[in-house]
């Protein structure tokens, strides 16, 4: 893994960032963008003013955004990089105003024969690149986001949907089950009863009963919510990068904590941030009524 990332790395900074002056982006006027890269199932794009923002769109529009395995190699990849970018302070992942993703590519899971085949080829074990990402990723959901879908959109740390979005774990009726989380995340975010309605029926819900169980965060006009998106991954962006981490990884800590190991933890982290430039910028700035410059440490 080392050596992977210090590959990324490598091609990070030297031939995958290359700046696009000159084109638009589907982000219209939020300004020109860079492109990072070229992924054989992804467009990546460095944007927002500030180009703090990394955009990574899935594109295998003829399968719907299906995810087979070189997609989410090309998303590790990417979330690498992402990484590596000291000017990237979050990740926006969306796909087609058609699909988020329609699913896992079922007929690539198919080969898998027996137990000892996935057990031994890991299967699955490459998705986690999302969810291990210390920068936050946003999810920009459009169209289907069902089965693998569903469950990359809620690997991500806040979801955004078009008015026209659906959601579903289907897996069911494949003689299967959820396999990258959906048993698990989606039961901690909209409560056991609708989850269990979901897995055991197939049924889709829509981005209103999504947004109203609290799945998702909000629900804006498909054409508007990639850039409403980014406007929130650029104000997360401007601000401390350690401290967004860490609020982060506390957030995330309380889903594996009970109460009282969550605040005891939460309390310790509040007490580290008081040895950080960050923290001292921080207030040092509301007290003399100016706007303070962060340096991310």
């Amino acid at each position: 893994m080392a050596s992977f990332r210090k590959c990324i790395v490598q091609l990070g900074r030297s031939s995958l960032l290359s700046t696009c002056k000159n084109q638009v982006g589907p982000l219209g006027a939020l300004s020109r963008f860079y492109s990072v890269g070229q992924f054989e199932n992804l467009k990546v794009e460095k944007c927002g003013e500030k180009k703090n923002v990394m955009l990574i769109q899935l594109h295998r529009p003829k399968a719907l955004n299906a995810l087979c395995d070189g997609l989410m190699e090309d998303l590790g990849k990417a979330i690498a990089v992402a990484e590596d970018d000291k000017d990237v302070g979050a990740i926006v992942l969306t796909g087609s105003e058609r699909a988020f993703a329609a699913g896992a590519d079922i007929k690539e899971m198919q080969r898998c024969d027996s137990f000892s085949d996935c057990y031994n080829n890991n299967m699955l074990m490459g998705w986690d690149h999302v969810k291990d990402c210390k920068k936050p990723v946003l999810a920009a959901v459009n169209g289907f986001a069902l089965g693998g879908g569903c469950e990359l959109a809620m690997m991500c740390d806040i979801i955004y949907a078009g008015e026209k979005a659906q959601f579903g774990q289907p897996e069911i009726t494949l003689g299967t089950i959820p396999g990258a989380g959906g048993t698990q995340r989606l039961t901690k975010a909209i409560g056991k009863s609708k989850a269990m309605e979901m897995i055991l029926t197939a049924d889709r819900i829509s981005a209103q009963e999504a947004e109203k169980s609290g799945l998702v965060s909000k629900v804006f006009p498909p054409d508007q919510l990639v850039a409403e998106t980014v406007k929130t991954a650029e104000k997360i962006a401007s601000y401390s990068k350690i401290t967004v981490a860490m609020c982060k990884e506390c957030v995330n800590r309380s889903y594996e904590m009970t109460l009282n190991e969550g605040l005891h933890y939460e309390k310790r982290m509040f007490h580290t941030t008081f040895s950080t430039h960050d923290r001292k910028e921080g207030m040092t700035a509301f007290v003399e009524k100016r706007k303070p410059d962060f340096k991310d440490c």
